[in-house]
């Protein structure tokens, strides 16, 4: 239900701005990921994997006030590595330590604040921080018969970055995931959440 009015509310200033002199840009953004699975018992040892993450962004901002929304579709490569085989149960249906990748379209809805009002300076070089809901639609998964996967999974996202002669985003944020990315098809409450680390770059049109 927070979602829901969090993007209600986002609705509502994307309205506000079309009868304002709100500006709209898009650019385009690749980064990597630094990512895991939280699974709710530490029944295996769970080891991070890296991938990649490119998309389009793009920033409404209100002019004067730095205040605006950063939405975006990114392709994102999720997942972690996990030693199955320690475990009796999966053992015995051959499944090993394996990399369980999680191929994902993402779409953030963040709000943004950025630091325009620095005499000048801002043209130069202009901090900005970030945060909001992130939803993820999974595209494609690696065979594993010990995992099942659900349509997709919501997460939260805080960031901070700079930007740069006006063109160029350097940014770095946290998701924790807020839903389950994927579950144990033999056990019933074994289930895992995304959380990863994302550094990227974006160069604005």
């Amino acid at each position: 239900m927070k979602f829901i009015k969090y993007i209600f509310a986002c609705l509502i200033l994307i309205g506000i701005s079309s009868q304002s002199k709100a500006q709209f840009r898009y650019g385009v953004q690749v980064g990597v990921g630094f990512t895991t699975l939280d699974f709710k018992q530490d029944l295996v040892d769970i080891g991070g994997i890296v991938g990649p993450h490119a998309g389009v962004q793009g920033e409404l901002m209100f002019p004067g006030i730095g205040l605006g929304l950063r939405l975006g579709a990114f392709y994102a490569m999720k997942g972690a590595n996990i030693d199955f085989g320690s475990r009796k149960i999966w053992a015995v249906d051959g499944i090993e330590k394996q990399n369980l990748y999680l191929h994902t379209l993402e779409i953030p809805v963040n709000l943004e604040f950025k630091w325009t009002r620095m005499d000048g300076l801002e043209d130069y070089v202009a901090p900005f921080a970030f945060g909001g809901p992130v939803f993820s639609f999974n595209i494609a998964h690696s065979s594993c018969k010990a995992m099942e996967y659900p349509f997709g999974s919501i997460g939260l996202r805080a960031g901070l970055g700079a930007e740069i002669y006006k063109r160029w985003q350097i940014a770095g944020s946290y998701t924790w995931g807020m839903t389950y990315a994927t579950k144990a098809v033999k056990l019933e409450n074994y289930s895992a959440r995304n959380r990863f680390w994302t550094v990227s770059a974006t160069y604005f049109f």
